[in-house]
């Protein structure tokens, strides 16, 4: 509803209760972002002439990790005291939310490699593909945390801001401040990031001409936006307060200085040749051996 050009968003954020477990939009919207990494991964397998099975064992390889490495993130990250001292409440107090997109980048580059290890395949593979489903993953996950009316922005004058209702229950909503809608901003970033590596891949096929080059560029678009954004948001704990860079601008840095190495180490080196990447990677049976060929596929 808007009030005076603000956003009164006052949204339950339950879908349906089953007595009294609670089926939430947050909830709905990872296992969206999650069944359609497993969709693209086909659609990718396919698209390259890889097994369906490879499809398969990415989506579990990188379903478990992403969840695990999340819940686990925000707890070690944003609460270790409590959860260091109550550790089955990791598992236990999962429904009372409680995920962090640095813990499931950091679940995602273990399991992945747990992945690749499994399937012979390189490494280098599945991280710049996973990047792509990662970008229009968090644009859902962060629709998701709008629905819960978490991790909102600072109080502000703009005409798009809104007015969160359920964090200020009792509060006439004349007294409720306006507030950057910064899920919002978040997730039209990680659009714009998901359509730029969704080009990359299938208009110029850089992901099996330039390996590291979607992953580079996808950590730089996720990240970034994370670091810039994290200016104008609220702290989410208390710790953080009076602190020159959150915590999540501090776990974001690894993953930007990552980045632009990755960039600059994939346009800096020869392209590969698609069709010799299958032939080193051992996907594709069907093509002719050339043993004259001299590129290789990255190995790692």
């Amino acid at each position: 509803m808007l009030h005076n050009l603000v956003v009164v968003w006052d949204f339950n954020p339950v879908l349906f209760s089953i007595g009294s477990f609670d089926i939430r939009y947050y909830g709905l919207m990872w296992a969206i972002a999650l069944l359609l990494g497993g969709y693209m991964f086909n659609n990718f397998c396919k698209r390259e002439g890889l097994d369906q099975k490879i499809a398969d064992s990415i989506f579990i390889y990188g379903t478990l990790a992403t969840i695990i490495g999340a819940r686990v993130g925000h707890c070690l990250f944003y609460e270790p005291e409590n959860y260091l001292a109550r550790p089955w409440e990791i598992i236990t107090g999962i429904r009372d939310g409680g995920m962090a997109s640095h813990g499931a980048a950091i679940g995602l580059l273990i399991g992945l490699w747990l992945f690749s290890r499994k399937n012979k395949m390189p490494y280098i593979w599945s991280l710049d593909r996973i990047m792509i489903p990662v970008g229009i993953g968090g644009a859902i996950v962060r629709l998701g945390n709008l629905f819960n009316s978490e991790i909102v922005g600072n109080v502000t004058t703009v005409p798009w801001a809104f007015k969160f209702v359920r964090l200020y229950p009792g509060v006439p909503l004349e007294s409720i401040p306006a507030q950057h809608p910064t899920q919002l901003y978040e997730a039209f970033c990680y659009l714009i990031t998901f359509a730029v590596l969704a080009y990359m891949y299938y208009a110029k096929d850089i992901g099996r001409r330039r390996p590291g080059v979607l992953f580079g560029v996808g950590l730089e678009g996720i990240f970034l936006t994370r670091f810039l954004i994290e200016f104008i948001k609220i702290e989410q704990v208390d710790f953080e307060k009076g602190m020159a860079l959150d915590m999540g601008q501090i776990l974001s840095i690894p993953f930007i200085l990552l980045g632009i190495y990755m960039i600059y180490r994939g346009f800096s080196r020869p392209a590969v040749q698609p069709a010799a990447q299958h032939q080193q990677s051992g996907t594709n049976n069907t093509e002719p051996k050339n043993k004259s060929h001299k590129k290789k596929s990255p190995k790692w």
